[in-house]
């Protein structure tokens, strides 16, 4: 495996976890696409710490391109509705 590949896999896994609010939400393909370049511009100088990378996604959602930001929203938004329907089942 390259450098490339290493540090985009990397990247790709940070992005997934940044995305990935709850244990119940699965891994899509589209946060990958809509997001890896953005990881890899923002916050690059954070690889390979992948808690460091997840914090500056948060930090620079601004920053982030349309379609990372609608991933992004889209995916928060099911977070909070599943911890909403898990409290409410306790």
């Amino acid at each position: 495996m390259t450098r490339y590949q290493t540090i985009t896999s990397v990247v790709a896994f940070a992005t997934i976890f940044a995305l990935q609010t709850s244990p119940s939400l699965a891994f899509s393909q589209e946060a990958q696409q809509m997001c890896s370049a953005d990881a890899m511009r923002l916050c690059s100088s954070e690889i390979p710490d992948i808690p460091r990378i997840t914090a500056c996604m948060v930090r620079n959602k601004a920053h982030v391109s349309p379609g990372c930001r609608a991933v992004m929203d889209r995916e928060h938004a099911a977070a909070a509705a599943a911890r909403k329907r898990e409290a409410a089942a306790q």
